[in-house]
């Protein structure tokens, strides 16, 4: 998206990356534009748009993660100084917005226990069915020229525990910084 995040009258680059970065370019010159912000997400960024979305005359870059996350980026100031000696005092409506919140979140927590021991009563008795549930894998096998190697980047709904890669040919693995995951290396047997 192409959006004046900056307020200085000229545009900016907004870029949602499939590696989960998120980058907001300027052009302070006609030549090639400069990286002025960049964030990382943890999950490949599906969309992008800035606008005015939470409160006026503070702009926001909203990204809409694979998982269906919706990340916002604000302009508005989130801290606030006191003096010395001062408290922070909060309005009425503050108060009552963060008690609602964590009474929601308590709620919440209780249901989650509930589920859980549900789904253990029920995992252990003798009628119990197990069933893999359905699942879209996004997945992304790409060749990266400049060191002649591939980039493979799988992304799901849920937590990955396990990834097997299993090849015909000797494979070399090679570790990036993003990679979250624990490398293991166990060799075929050639029957």
């Amino acid at each position: 998206d192409s959006f004046d995040i900056l307020g200085d009258g000229v545009k900016e680059l907004l870029v949602g990356r499939d590696d989960g970065v998120l980058e907001i370019y300027g052009f302070e010159s006609v030549d090639d534009p400069v990286l002025r912000y960049d964030h990382a997400l943890s999950e490949s960024i599906a969309s992008i748009q800035g606008g005015c979305v939470g409160k006026d005359g503070y702009d926001e870059v909203l990204a809409s993660t694979y998982s269906g996350w919706l990340t916002g980026l604000t302009t508005e100031p989130v801290h606030r100084e006191g003096g010395s000696g001062e408290e922070l005092k909060l309005s009425q409506e503050m108060q009552s917005k963060i008690s609602s919140l964590r009474n929601e979140l308590e709620h919440l927590q209780m249901k989650v226990l509930q589920e859980r021991e549900k789904y253990q009563q029920a995992s252990q008795s003798s009628s119990a069915v197990s069933s893999v549930p359905a699942f879209s894998v996004n997945d992304k096998f790409a060749l990266n020229k400049d060191d002649a190697s591939y980039s493979l980047i799988l992304e799901v709904q849920t937590a990955i525990d396990n990834v097997l890669v299993q090849s015909d040919v000797p494979v070399d693995l090679l570790d990036v910084d993003k990679n979250s995951a624990v490398v293991s290396f166990s060799s075929c047997d050639s029957e």
